[in-house]
């Protein structure tokens, strides 16, 4: 298994690293059948991704052996933004490589300095990348990732822009909503979880982030039938992409 180095993780302040924290004690809860988990957003820039990273890191350091899956296959910026280079130089052979070429699933899969924490990032992005999330190597992928990993962290495009999340959901065990605050609307946040109710991928959790400061602490929204659903995880007046 290839090495791959994270240059650029993001040192975080205490407040927000036990913010994170929380979130991954709440989904060690959720029991031993949650395992790929997708992390997503209505709308891009709401901060999922960083979430995913951050999920991923700490669920490895903890000793939970994780894989982070990037399948933004249109605009992931993900090697780009934390400055992912394999060591010895080369080049990374991400997710839409893997999934449309006949290489080894296990071969293609990078180690990385944690000990309990590998990653398959995406490089070459596509315009229609339906196809290749619609393959039976995707699913084989996911299930291979399932069997192999504690936790699967599925790092998936907006479900406002294109179809592929819900199409992703499907194969997952449960997902996170991203919400940004102040910004995504009660009514697009009802409509996501709508979308991922028909693809059959159970909620999890929603994460609001980027929370001003005065608002710190559990926040919790009734967003429509009946069922209260509370945030995990608070960035204050950070911004992450």
């Amino acid at each position: 298994m290839s090495q791959l180095t994270i240059q650029n993780l993001p040192e975080l302040p205490y407040a927000l690293q036990e913010a994170v924290n929380r979130l991954r004690i709440n989904i060690n809860f959720l029991g031993n059948e949650i395992k790929k988990i997708l992390v997503i957003s209505t709308f891009p820039n709401e901060g999922k991704s960083f979430v995913a990273l951050q999920l991923w890191q700490q669920m490895a350091e903890s000793g939970s052996p994780s894989i982070l899956l990037d399948t933004d296959l249109r605009k992931s910026v993900m090697v780009e933004q934390y400055g992912m280079a394999l060591q010895g130089g080369g080049s990374i052979k991400g997710t839409s490589y893997v999934l449309a070429n006949d290489i080894s699933i296990e071969d293609a899969i990078f180690h990385t300095d944690m000990e309990c924490g590998d990653i398959l990032p995406n490089v070459d992005n596509v315009v229609n990348p339906s196809m290749l999330l619609e393959s039976e190597r995707f699913e084989q992928m996911l299930a291979y990732m399932g069997e192999k990993y504690r936790y699967v962290f599925v790092d998936a495009p907006p479900l406002d822009l294109v179809s592929d999340g819900e199409k992703i959901g499907s194969l997952c065990d449960g997902a996170v909503l991203v919400v940004r605050s102040g910004v995504t609307s009660r009514g697009m946040v009802k409509n996501s979880i709508r979308q991922l109710e028909r693809a059959g991928c159970p909620l999890l959790g929603i994460v609001l982030n980027r929370v001003e400061s005065a608002k710190s602490g559990y926040y919790y929204k009734k967003y429509g039938g009946g069922k209260y659903y509370g945030s995990r995880y608070y960035s204050n007046s950070y911004y992450y992409k």
